[in-house]
């Protein structure tokens, strides 16, 4: 049954508040030529904003932590992946229902939520697992478990059936697993969050920062090597792995005890080497950066044989990346994108939509911001 959020008067002061100061409808922003490459352009136009406040009930369980989101052609949904760890209910998707046409975006229906179960066909116990990444493939759902490097529990990225039962897992490559010692491995918390399924159905995978082999996070004034895993989707061996350097942390924390930070939060593909990604940021006292880039991995080189980017003798080409849409520079105020998917209108528009992860925290939100997709790269 398709349930749709109310406008309540907690919702109506959160978008009006936003909306004030936030872009008008049907502005355009365009780049042209990404790194240089006029066949890399692309165009899009706002068509708004829509706002779920936190605390949201969804049929018994609260709706949030959306940390994936990709269009169903067959539906007209979109599916979202929430990075509850089983602790408010079993780790789960939705489908849902984006009211967006050429005029704007309206509202965001939650159709139904499907639980997650794991390879014995449970549902997945607390705490041992983190869903952060959703994507449809040709045989089913793929899927991202960050991991608990706290704990030594590894990512991994699954593919499951539409009733979320388990069909199949790609293997983790070595050096991704975490280590008690942190020599190698991923980080807590910056690891498996972005993926990306291409028209030749292989499968992007890209860590949030960089693995302890391969240098440090981010800070103010030094990025971070981040890897991206390119799988054949059809095996689920892995082809490639490529650098995506992450930008240095964009905004000072209000004092230097407070926290702030800076990663690769979601990745989509455009073709089968052109990628869009969202690198966010947060400080605190100031709030989130949510910068858009496009990357090409056309000509980076492949690091599959490359155990540290740190102890390396070899010359390494990462991937080209070029700044598209900084969301705060064009007026809004952005929450903690973590979700991105290229989609079709109620009037079959192209949109590009973008999610929040309100982390089921009061003093966040769930937020949907809707593009008209006016022109994108050509082959």
């Amino acid at each position: 049954m398709t349930k749709r959020f109310a406008a309540t008067a907690a919702f109506v002061l959160l978008s009006s508040t936003v909306t004030v100061s936030a872009t008008d409808i049907g502005a355009t922003f365009t780049s042209a030529c990404p790194f240089g490459d006029c066949a890399a352009g692309i165009s899009l136009s706002y068509l708004g904003e829509f706002v779920i406040p936190s605390g949201q009930m969804e049929h018994g369980v609260e709706f949030g932590g959306i940390s994936g989101l990709d269009f169903d052609a067959a539906t007209g949904h979109y599916i979202a992946i929430s990075d509850d760890r089983s602790d408010k209910a079993p780790a789960r998707f939705y489908e849902l229902d984006i009211d967006v046409d050429a005029s704007g975006l309206k509202g965001v229906s939650v159709v139904k939520h499907v639980t997650l179960k794991d390879k014995n066909g449970e549902p997945f116990a607390a705490k041992t697992v983190d869903p952060e990444s959703i994507r449809l493939g040709k045989d089913g759902i793929y899927w991202g478990s960050e991991g608990d490097a706290k704990v030594l529990l590894p990512p991994f990225i699954r593919v499951t059936a539409p009733d979320g039962s388990f069909v199949r897992e790609f293997p983790l490559p070595e050096g991704f697993a975490p280590t008690a010692d942190k020599l190698t491995g991923i980080r807590d918390n910056l690891a498996f969050e972005d993926l990306a399924v291409a028209p030749s159905g292989d499968v992007f995978v890209g860590v949030e920062a960089a693995f302890y082999q391969d240098g440090p996070k981010p800070s103010l004034t030094t990025g971070s090597l981040s890897r991206i895993v390119r799988f054949d989707g059809k095996t689920g061996e892995p082809k490639a792995q490529y650098v995506h350097p992450v930008s240095p942390i964009p905004q000072a924390a209000a004092t230097a005890a407070a926290g702030n930070d800076n990663g690769m939060s979601e990745m989509l593909a455009l073709d089968d080497h052109r990628l869009l990604a969202v690198e966010r940021s947060y400080a605190e006292g100031f709030g989130n950066n949510i910068k858009i880039m496009m990357m090409d991995l056309a000509g980076a080189s492949d690091i599959s044989a490359t155990p540290s980017l740190t102890k390396n003798d070899q010359r390494v080409v990462p991937a080209r990346k070029s700044q598209l849409l900084d969301l705060r520079a064009i007026g809004l105020v952005p929450d903690n994108i973590e979700a991105m998917s290229l989609g079709k209108a109620k009037d079959g528009t192209d949109v590009l939509i973008l999610g929040s992860d309100n982390n089921f925290s009061t003093s966040q939100k769930t937020q949907f911001y809707a593009f008209k997709v006016l022109s994108r790269p050509q082959q």
